[in-house]
């Protein structure tokens, strides 16, 4: 397997992409965004994210350059391309009454976590496809503008949680509570993505992945529970890290 070979798509979750109410030209559009970000993706990991050039992307695909930035705004947005589908999962989760905040973010990483998992269960060559993996974490960890664009990813998505977890407990945004509780839960990615960068390797099965990715990011939940677990009370918004322990979209991650 080549990384030109990887589906970079199947990896990423994303919640309610393709549904039965989804038109032709909304279909044509989601496969256009997902091949440019993949065709993308592929050359940045071959060779390197200031080697390749736009226009050089737009080539492959068979577009042109305006047509790729009518997507993607900038160059660094082509590979770290899902930030609009966390932000609909905080809004809709954190919205929920019978969960606590910890636990829905803990749902929603076990949903990202999974996808990948259940990639590479796919994979007839597990072992290449980690390292294609793994490349993809180190283009990430060593490209400056590709590390700002995610802080700038997440400064995105903590307004989001700030704002939905305002209008559960019914307060403004800019409050101080819940703008401490956004930070604290998007902090849990970060911890997600340093995990699966500790612990994915060829001799791990998927199954262990999640296990060892999951225990490393409930670790650092469990420091949050406590202090949010009756945030913006309402019906069963205690249900934190342990109660929800149980639980198959939690858990599976």
């Amino acid at each position: 397997m080549s990384a030109r070979t990887v589906d970079w798509g199947a990896m990423r979750a994303r919640r309610g992409e393709a549904d039965g109410a989804e038109g032709l030209r909304e279909r044509k559009k989601r496969l256009m965004r997902r091949q440019l970000s993949d065709t993308a993706t592929e050359m940045f990991v071959e060779r390197g994210f200031d080697a390749v050039r736009v226009s050089e992307i737009a080539e492959a695909c068979g577009v042109s350059e305006k047509t790729v930035f009518n997507y993607f705004p900038t160059k660094e947005s082509l590979v770290l391309d899902h930030p609009d589908a966390t932000m609909a999962a905080l809004r809709t989760d954190l919205a929920r009454p019978d969960l606590s905040p910890v636990a829905a973010a803990l749902g929603i990483l076990a949903e990202e976590l999974d996808a990948m998992a259940s990639w590479l269960e796919a994979q007839d060559d597990r072992a290449r496809a980690v390292a294609a993996v793994q490349r993809f974490g180190a283009l990430i960890h060593s490209t400056a503008s590709l590390r700002a664009h995610q802080r700038d990813m997440t400064d995105r998505l903590v307004a989001a949680a700030a704002q939905a977890l305002a209008e559960r407990a019914g307060v403004g945004p800019d409050d101080p509570e819940p703008q401490i509780a956004a930070t604290a839960l998007l902090g849990l990615w970060p911890v997600q993505f340093r995990a699966l960068r500790a612990h994915l390797d060829a001799a791990r099965t998927p199954d262990r992945l999640r296990e060892a990715v999951t225990a490393d990011v409930r670790r650092a939940a469990r420091l949050l529970d406590a202090g949010l677990s009756g945030y913006g009370a309402g019906a069963g918004a205690g249900a934190g890290v342990e109660s929800e322990s149980g639980s198959g979209a939690v858990a599976a991650g």
